[in-house]
């Protein structure tokens, strides 16, 4: 087991899941109604992420998609999310598929958490690390994600706006480097 890789699937996990730039949206979330529950969350954001990574590869096998290819498509995705992050303009669209009436699957564990963004990612990262370093960055991103969503109603008490965006730009510019990196190691 690498610690190293570890932490930096964890890192990479952290900013194209952008937990902390996601609070304002939980947050006005919340406000509109919608009842999260932590647990269901988390859980459900587990099964999709860890479900993706076992057997993501097969189906691009389906395709005769090689990992090598979509690692770089997966970049192209991740260098947009950055811009999209550091710019505050909205290249991705979700679709309007409607709500889970609790909120805590659609739309908060699927698109925002285990959307395109973090699949993606997931299949990438196979091509630089070995799967236990990628489970290990799962649970901590996803223990993160748990404790993000029971303290929301402290942290929606003491962020202010500036903090989140400036909080935002920087994993913004973080992800553009780890796009920039994976399509140089995939070249």
């Amino acid at each position: 087991m690498n610690i190293g890789a570890i932490i930096s699937v964890s890192v990479i996990l952290f900013s194209v899941i952008d937990m902390i730039g996601n609070v304002p949206i939980i947050i006005n979330m919340k406000k509109e109604g919608l009842k999260i529950d932590p647990s269901t969350t988390t859980i459900v954001t587990a099964i999709i992420m860890m479900s993706f990574l076992f057997f993501g590869s097969a189906i691009l096998g389906l395709f005769g998609i090689d990992i090598s290819s979509f690692a770089l498509a997966g970049s192209l995705v991740m260098f947009f999310i950055g811009l999209e992050m550091i710019l505050g303009i909205r290249f991705f669209r979700s679709d309007d598929v409607g709500e889970d009436a609790s909120g805590s699957i659609v739309p908060l564990a699927f698109p925002l958490l285990a959307g395109a963004g973090t699949l993606t990612t997931i299949i990438s990262l196979k091509v630089q690390y070995d799967n236990p370093s990628i489970v290990f960055g799962i649970l901590i991103n996803l223990l993160i994600i748990f404790l993000v969503l029971r303290s929301m109603d402290w942290i929606s008490s003491k962020i202010t706006p500036q903090v989140s965006v400036t909080l935002r730009k920087v994993f913004g510019i973080l992800l553009l480097a780890i796009a920039i990196q994976i399509v140089r190691n995939n070249l």
